[in-house]
């Protein structure tokens, strides 16, 4: 039976709590000596740089937020300029007499690739501090509950660079992540929310790179006017998915911000009776 509190350990007393809910701690492995009272706080497990307090992911998300903005007016960009030279080429594939390769049809190529070259470096700024971001984030929720982590904070960056398990290994961390950022219940039991947003956003994210890879490719195979125009429009659909997952990004990031927030201060509200008690005097 799972405690009646956090709902993570098995319940060991009487009452249907753990033995941390409970207070009943095991002795420490190793003959280690248990903290004295007034002492500083224990180091929190976890793994290097994680504090016993959580550290603000505010700044990083505004300023994820705003490079998340300018990726989605990238990709408008870049879906317009793509458009615009799909038109030509489409011309050309029903009138072999026109001429694309100068004119207006150099001037739109020229555009179509500064949009690309803009789209990219939107693109790579954008997924350094969002990376920078997801491991503040992970880093808290190992301050908040270790126990329900899947995987270590080194994953929340090294897990986006491994080829095919980057499709899952960011999803587990995020969603430990999500679990333990959770606010809880006045009276200390664990209270769960529903990933929706958590899943909206994994999902874009997917599909949108899954498209992009199967546009690129197309655009990269096509020799024939015809094909290439066909390519051009895919590639702007799957332009316009990265729009969408960015806009996903941006909930998930508001949402996992706010939610660390109030588990802060909710920890700390409740930390403030603890410091005051050693000090108090009876009447």
């Amino acid at each position: 039976m799972l405690c009646t509190r956090c709902r993570i350990r098995t319940a060991v007393t009487d009452d249907g709590l753990c033995t941390f809910c409970s207070g009943t701690r095991p002795p420490p492995p190793g003959g280690a000596m248990a903290p004295v009272s007034g002492a500083g706080p224990l180091p929190v497990p976890g793994g290097r740089g994680v504090g016993a307090w959580p550290r603000s992911p505010v700044g990083l998300s505004r300023a994820v937020i705003a490079l998340l903005g300018c990726v989605i007016a990238s990709d408008l960009f870049v879906i317009g300029a793509g458009l615009h030279l799909r038109g030509l080429w489409e011309g050309l594939a029903a009138d072999e007499s026109l001429n694309i390769y100068t004119g207006p049809g150099l001037r739109a190529q020229e555009l179509y690739d500064r949009a690309g070259s803009v789209q990219t470096a939107a693109f790579l700024a954008t997924g350094v501090l969002f990376i920078i971001w997801f491991h503040r984030t992970r880093r808290n929720a190992e301050v908040f509950e270790s126990g329900v982590q899947r995987m270590g904070p080194g994953w929340a960056v090294g897990g986006w660079f491994v080829p095919i398990a980057n499709l899952w290994f960011p999803y587990r961390v995020a969603s430990g992540i999500w679990e333990a950022s959770v606010r809880l219940h006045p009276d200390g039991g664990w209270r769960t929310v529903p990933k929706t947003v958590l899943n909206l956003w994994w999902g874009g994210w997917i599909v949108s790179v899954l498209a992009s890879r199967i546009a690129v490719s197309q655009w990269n195979r096509a020799r024939e006017p015809e094909q290439i125009s066909d390519a051009a429009a895919l590639v702007a659909a799957a332009d316009a998915l990265d729009a969408v997952a960015a806009v996903l990004a941006i909930v998930f990031v508001r949402a996992v911000t706010r939610m660390q927030g109030e588990r802060a201060g909710t920890r700390q509200a409740a930390a403030v009776p603890e410091r005051a008690a050693p000090g108090s005097t009876a009447p």
